[in-house]
């Protein structure tokens, strides 16, 4: 559905017309939303909410901007409601600048069960990474980097100017490749650890296998 299309949707509004709307736009918001609230399910709530409301504003949607813009701007909205209230604190907003501070994949049915593990081990490390990045920096990485939003469109959706799309997306992967480095580094000391237990086992294997003299306790 194009944003003329959304925008020329019959009136009263269709709910089947707008099912068409949040497939299109569903992983996208999602993402926003989660990168906002860093909570799943937090975030499936939110988008819900925003979809709500979004359904009751339809006869404001004109087509002056895109469809997927306008939405955005009611799961921040949403999203940024919610921070507060679980937060009790004033959050960073949107607007202003930045303080100083998918590519092909083997088919995973055919990978084994360890390499499967190792995925998602990776997955979760990079999860935890985006989710410390400072609020205004993980949005626009997600924006840019997950959803592949163009600068433009990050923009229109944050009501930001492109250069600080930009700045902040630089920033983001600066401090994202920092934060993995570091955790990786730590990981590698530890990667080939060789407690006690182990170091008792394999004596223990090794001597049980050596051969004994008659005399031999």
């Amino acid at each position: 559905m194009t944003d003329k299309q959304a925008a020329a949707l019959p009136r009263p509004d269709d709910p089947k017309a707008f099912e068409a709307v949040m497939r299109q736009h569903n992983r996208m918001l999602y993402r926003l939303a989660r990168s906002i609230l860093k909570d799943d399910a937090e975030a499936e709530d939110a988008l819900q909410e925003a979809y709500l409301a979004a359904y009751r504003s339809l006869a404001s949607f004109r087509g002056d901007s895109r469809m997927s813009s306008w939405l955005a701007r009611i799961v921040i909205n949403e999203s940024y409601a919610r921070l507060r209230k679980r937060k009790s604190a004033i959050v960073v907003p949107l607007s202003g600048e930045a303080p100083d501070m998918e590519t092909s994949m083997p088919d995973r049915e055919s990978e084994r069960p360890d390499a499967l593990a190792l995925r998602g081990e990776l997955r979760a490390l990079l999860m935890r990474r985006i989710d410390a990045l400072p609020e205004q920096f993980r949005t626009v990485f997600v924006m840019r980097d997950v959803e592949d939003l163009s600068v433009e469109e990050t923009a229109e959706c944050l009501s930001i100017p492109e250069a600080t799309v930009r700045s902040r997306a630089f920033r983001a992967r600066a401090l994202l490749r920092e934060s993995i480095a570091r955790e990786i580094d730590v990981a590698t000391v530890d990667a080939f650890g060789f407690d006690g237990a182990r170091c008792d086992r394999i004596v223990a294997s090794v001597l049980a296998r050596l051969p004994r003299s008659p005399d031999s306790p």
